[in-house]
């Protein structure tokens, strides 16, 4: 049996054909190229789904189930994509459109950052667990709850969104539309901007010699690397942004108590340095301060990879 998954992502279409042991035994990509209209997005996934069947050596007979991997928020119950931000998409009938161009039947959705989850809790970092978060540290903060290998979706099929439960109270704007959300102080996007804060207030800082001066060269590496070469400014900056990393994880561990919690994204790249002091904040605050058995605080295995299998693995 083989299935077909789709990771949709602002950047990129990327499609994997996943055997029966989770592995990618065929590869299609494409680019997003944002902004332009769903319906020439759901064309070249289409071509890249045609592209990863080729690339595996089967037909799309051969095909069993198609899921796809979004941003935004998806009625799996109806297959729309009824709201996606990033990609311009505000009720986007996504399931029938890719019957109607692939043929096959079996089609689900449901949120990448879920999907992602999925992934890693069946095929990865959580394998064997009853109960798995994945957090993921990108353009945005996405996040998957797996509770015995099933998807924690609500009422409403939009659980698990816990970046955009508010840490700062009248904070900076989110593209929500609240204020002080998690996204907006933990995400790789929201490093860059307290990078460059940082960057302008103290003009001496060795981070400025990372980026050759230009600020717009800043990227999720340059407060880690001028730390590790004893940037004050760089040491404050990061010590700063893993303690907003790390008050999101400790509400999530305080809710759910879940045994993993896992870490993906190009921040978690940073592994140990990242880990160990989220760590400590997490044993300091966290409610269940004298329980024996604690959350395992870990970094992903799958990198890119979690999102197409775990959107791959939707009907199960």
């Amino acid at each position: 049996m083989y299935r077909v998954g789709v990771d949709l992502g602002g950047t990129n279409i990327a499609v994997g054909v996943v055997d029966e042991n989770y592995n990618i035994v065929g590869r299609g990509k494409l680019k997003t190229n944002l902004p332009r209209p769903a319906q020439a997005i759901f064309d070249d996934i289409a071509a890249a789904v045609k592209m990863a069947v080729e690339d595996a050596g089967i037909t799309m007979e051969q095909v069993d189930s198609i899921g796809i991997g979004t941003p935004g928020s998806v009625n799996k119950a109806t297959g729309m994509i009824d709201f996606a931000n990033n990609l311009d998409f505000n009720h986007v009938p996504a399931r029938d459109m890719l019957i109607k161009s692939l043929g096959c039947d079996k089609v689900y959705i449901d949120n990448d950052a879920n999907c992602a989850a999925l992934g890693e809790a069946l095929a990865g970092a959580g394998k064997g667990r009853d109960s798995f978060v994945a957090i993921t540290l990108g353009t945005g903060v996405g996040s998957g709850i797996v509770i015995d290998g099933k998807l924690v979706n609500g009422v409403n099929y939009a659980a698990g969104e816990m970046g955009h439960m508010v840490i700062v109270v009248d904070g900076e704007q989110c593209n929500c539309g609240r204020r002080g959300c998690w996204e907006r102080y933990a995400s790789a996007t929201a490093l860059i901007a307290q990078t460059k804060d940082a960057m302008v207030q103290n003009q001496d800082s060795i981070m400025w010699k990372l980026v050759d001066d230009n600020i717009d060269k800043v990227n999720g590496r340059t407060a880690f690397d001028a730390m590790r070469q004893g940037d004050e400014a760089g040491k404050k900056v990061v010590a700063r942004y893993i303690y907003y990393v790390s008050v999101g994880i400790i509400n999530i561990i305080n809710a759910l108590q879940p045994e993993i919690i896992c870490i993906s994204g190009g921040i978690s790249h940073e592994k140990d340095t990242l880990l160990q002091p989220i760590r400590t904040h997490i044993k300091r605050e966290r409610y269940s301060i004298y329980s024996e058995k604690q959350t395992e605080i870990c970094c992903a295995v799958l990198g890119n990879d979690a999102g197409i299998i775990g959107a791959a693995l939707l009907d199960k």
